[in-house]
């Protein structure tokens, strides 16, 4: 019993684990009042701004952020060498920030209309994804020295002053999705330049900073990352889109609220990844058989866990929906199933993507997510026109699917462990 206690498995993953439920348990409490003083023709355009978040902040960001924890992990002493580099990761950041407000500047038009935005909020959402990039490489300094008691306070501080300020805005100021969309900007300001200052601190933040070989190395740790950051992209966000454009933004509103309680479950396996992937990492090193045997069993038992839970969101998802969100999006339980089984596969991918990433074969992981990317894509398109939102959710849980299954195979090509067979279990 002691040892578990002192598991640093288990110590992070309860801290990881107990932040993402805070996490997402305030915006959970914010769903019931966004749905009651948001149409879902509303909802649908917050979901819009959500989706262009995703996709810019992916390409902002340009894959570099997984270098800097990976330096980080290999050299935790060199910390001239990780501000260095953070510096010039920062430095890449300011350029494709420039670069992608000056095309959101140039097709405008052609976005407020294809994402049934404003245009002040497509230039303001490029603003916000790169301090996520910054919020996220502060985050990733804690992950890696294991400072989960920081990480958590702060992300859960960013979660309560965005609800804070969302409810100020929407429900006492009665501005709409602008208030909501407003709130998420302000608070992104906030919490990027607190993630600076707290960077400062620890001499992990330079300014004066010239090293091309250092933004070379980011480079060419992220830059093979970009289709599998694409494939993502494909699979987490082109079914708002592609609802949207089909269906109309109103039915994405419903959409994205049986998503929203369906992805409650992907932030439990995030936060458990958060302390699973420096555990497996330090057995991997080791290579020891017995060590991953064990390993391989605590897989398979997290995955039987993981699809009792969907059951359990199949009989009484609808229930609980209509329950939070209100009749006018009660049609969203009709769906919620599917979506939590799509957010299953991903549990289970996270299980197997990190062996990947040990062996530092990211080209692997960017084939799997572009490959179900493209087949998410394909399968929306043909399933929304034939069977409506029920289409979207079949398709986004088939492609989740193919993703997990090609994942694990890569994974076994880099990193054999005993899967199958008596010696597995």
């Amino acid at each position: 019993m002691h040892r578990l206690r002192s598991s640093s498995l288990l110590t992070g993953t309860g801290v990881y684990l107990l932040a993402n439920i805070l996490n997402a348990a305030i915006p959970f409490a914010l769903l019931p009042v966004l749905t009651r003083y948001l149409s879902p023709a509303d909802y649908g355009r917050v979901a819009m701004f959500q989706a262009l978040l995703t996709a810019l902040a992916s390409l902002s960001a340009l894959g570099v952020t997984g270098a800097i924890a990976r330096k980080a992990y290999d050299d935790p002493k060199d910390r001239h060498e990780l501000r260095d580099l953070i510096a010039s990761c920062f430095q890449l950041l300011l350029t494709t920030s420039a670069l992608l407000f000056a095309a959101v500047l140039i097709f405008r038009r052609e976005l407020a209309s294809w994402l049934s935005l404003d245009v002040v909020w497509i230039q303001g959402a490029v603003f916000v994804s790169a301090t996520m990039v910054v919020i996220r490489i502060r985050l990733g300094q804690w992950q890696v020295r294991k400072q989960s008691r920081a990480f958590g306070i702060f992300q859960v501080s960013q979660s309560l002053g965005n609800v804070s300020l969302s409810l100020l805005l929407v429900v006492a100021l009665h501005q709409g999705y602008h208030g909501r969309i407003a709130a998420q900007v302000g608070i992104a300001a906030v919490f990027a330049t607190a993630a600076l200052v707290l960077l400062h601190r620890e001499q992990l933040l330079a300014i004066w900073i010239w090293r091309p070989e250092l933004m070379r190395e980011a480079l060419a740790f992220g830059v093979p990352l970009l289709p599998h950051i694409a494939g993502g992209f494909l699979l987490g966000t082109m079914d708002r889109l592609i609802v949207n454009n089909e269906l109309g933004v109103a039915e994405t509103g419903i959409y994205v609220v049986a998503a929203q309680l369906a992805g409650g479950m992907a932030l439990v396996f995030d936060g458990i990844n958060k302390a699973y992937w420096p555990w497996l990492f330090e057995r991997l090193k080791k290579d020891d058989i017995e060590e991953k045997r064990r390993v391989v069993r605590l897989t398979y038992a997290w995955y039987a866990v993981i699809l009792v839970t969907v059951a359990l969101v199949f009989l009484v998802g609808p229930t609980l929906l209509t329950w939070i969100a209100g009749d006018r999006y009660a049609r969203a339980g009709e769906i919620i199933g599917w979506l939590a089984l799509g957010e299953a596969f991903g549990g289970m991918y996270l299980m197997v993507t990190n062996y990947i990433f040990y062996a530092r074969r990211t080209g692997l992981v960017s084939l799997a997510s572009i490959a179900s990317g493209a087949a998410n894509v394909v399968l929306l398109i043909a399933f929304i026109r034939w069977f409506g939102l029920h289409g979207a959710a079949w398709a986004y849980c088939s492609a989740m699917g193919i993703r997990f299954l090609l994942t694990w195979w890569a994974a076994h090509r880099s990193v054999p462990m005993p899967w199958f067979g008596s010696k597995a279990m």
